[in-house]
């Protein structure tokens, strides 16, 4: 992907396997949020092609399909439709919805008076309400109480088992490595290491002094 002059990805190559979470890690400004929107195809690559298989629900950003003057409620309609889901599918799943983001009476409040937390939970609560093939996941359990993170994972988790990919990409590495086997470490753009989540993590906090580049 290339904005003018600049390459925020060059020479990504990644097969993920179906059914697995795959963690990408990297420094701020690394390029994983752009990866993430290629996958999602809110960007199109400047060379090269993306191939998968499935529908895909992302959840890029803590506001992402969301209006901040509507209340949560409306919010669950306009990002449920956005996912490509029709009205009737979105009534069917919204007690469920609204139960696994547990926000209360601020479900009818506007979007602008809730906490990135509030917001992160209603954002997950909503893109795996119907089990995806493939769930692009950006930084959303940076946010929000140690209880509500360790559902999230649970839900995830349970999804693998049914044949989900996942995509996560997470500035915590413990939780890179308890729900990832494979990851990749992206700087400036390039993989600087692609394998084993452990591996990659230790090369990651190592810094890249040795043996960047190296697949495992």
């Amino acid at each position: 992907v290339q904005y003018e002059n600049f390459w925020a990805l060059r020479e990504v190559n990644l097969d993920i396997r179906q059914g697995e979470i795959f963690g990408i890690i990297g420094r701020n400004g690394a390029g994983k949020s752009t990866l993430l929107k290629v996958v999602s195809r809110v960007l199109s690559p400047t060379q090269g092609r993306i191939w998968f298989k499935g529908r895909v629900s992302p959840l890029l950003g803590l506001s992402a399909g969301f209006h901040p003057e509507l209340t949560g409620r409306e919010n669950v309609f306009l990002n449920g439709t956005l996912l490509g889901r029709t009205r009737r599918e979105i009534e069917l799943k919204l007690d469920e919805i609204l139960d696994f983001a547990e926000l209360g009476g601020f479900i009818d409040a506007p979007l602008r008076a809730y906490s990135s937390g509030m917001v992160a939970r209603l954002g997950f609560a909503v893109a795996t309400a119907w089990q995806p093939e493939i769930l692009i996941l950006d930084e959303v359990l940076a946010v929000g109480d140690e209880a509500f993170r360790a559902k999230c994972q649970a839900r995830m988790q349970a999804f693998r088992a049914n044949g989900t990919t996942t995509l996560l990409v997470a500035h915590d590495m413990n939780t890179v490595q308890s729900l990832c086997t494979r990851a990749a470490w992206l700087d400036h753009g390039r993989i600087m290491t692609l394998g084993d989540v452990k591996e990659v993590v230790q090369q990651y906090r190592a810094g890249g002094k040795s043996n960047s580049g190296k697949e495992f």
